[in-house]
């Protein structure tokens, strides 16, 4: 029986999120900067030739048709394959944190389906199926921190510096939806540079969502300012709920000791680093020549 093991679906955050305009469709016009971090989910893949798919959790219980599911149907039927497969989730990343968690078990899904399933499609047809289950899944499977432009599919690969950061998720999770509706939402602010960013790039730009987020879920502004008590800048990734600060640009993943004996139990609280790129990295074809229609 054909499986892969231990495979990772790292989380996001978004260094600055600006919302500059809204489509006749409804959907939101971003530009951010999309940061992979070492928080991450485990994806365990084995290969059933009954053609089913079924999922096994651990720890947190997803709901029956989660993005994974979806995933790995839509690379079946867009690939007309026979095989099915059986995939055990060990969920670590917070869901409704604006960590990415979903669409990041759905890009890793798709890498690793395609690799299990022997169908070699290449990066740009997985990306291209990706993007029908969620704006952020081809992030996840392009494989490198990005500015992001358009609804998330438009994406320019960033350097950005090696840096540890602590990620706090307050109990309560939001809505993206709730947010993006929300009156006090900014929509239209003025077009940001890469150069601007790249001068300061922990600390430039703002999240537009975070004050619409504050109102819906005091947790978040709890959190910031816990963080601004341990003398640290806080600000929301995402539409939330989670909230980041850089601590320390560092070479090594070094811990900085900072004190958590004072944070609510019902928190999640981790020290991450950045990553330069995704851990699956390569595990597609970049060929754009054999990309099919989807």
């Amino acid at each position: 029986m054909r499986a892969l093991f231990d495979v990772p679906a790292p989380a996001k955050l978004n260094l600055f999120l600006h919302v500059t305009g809204r489509r006749p469709d409804g959907y939101h016009l971003l530009e951010s900067a999309f940061m992979l971090i070492d928080w991450h989910d485990t994806l365990h893949f084995e290969v059933r030739s009954d053609g089913q798919i079924s999922r096994e959790d651990i720890g947190a219980v997803l709901p029956a048709d989660d993005l994974i599911v979806r995933a790995a149907r839509a690379l079946q039927a867009f690939a007309d394959a026979a095989q099915g497969a059986h995939i055990v989730v060990e969920k670590r990343i917070p869901s409704q944190a604006g960590m990415g968690g979903g669409s990041s078990d759905a890009a890793s899904c798709l890498l690793a389906l395609n690799r299990l399933w022997r169908l070699r499609l290449p990066l740009a047809t997985l990306a291209a199926i990706g993007l029908k289950l969620g704006a952020d899944v081809p992030f996840f499977l392009r494989g490198h921190n990005a500015w992001v432009q358009g609804v998330g599919e438009n994406l320019q690969p960033l350097e950005i510096p090696r840096a540890r950061f602590l990620v706090v998720k307050p109990a309560q999770g939001l809505d993206t939806g709730s947010v993006f509706s929300h009156p006090s939402l900014t929509r239209d602010s003025e077009t940001a540079t890469i150069s601007g960013f790249a001068a300061d790039p922990f600390g430039f730009g703002r999240n537009d969502l975070q004050a619409a987020a504050q109102s819906l879920c005091p947790g978040v502004d709890d959190a910031l300012q816990w963080l601004h008590g341990k003398g640290l800048k806080g600000r929301m990734t995402g539409s939330g709920s989670a909230v980041f600060a850089p601590m320390r640009q560092c070479a090594d993943p070094v811990s900085s000791n900072v004190d958590w004996s004072d944070a609510p139990g019902d928190w999640q609280l981790r020290e991450c680093m950045n990553l330069g790129v995704h851990p699956l990295m390569g595990w597609a074809p970049s060929d754009e020549l054999s990309v099919g229609s989807v």
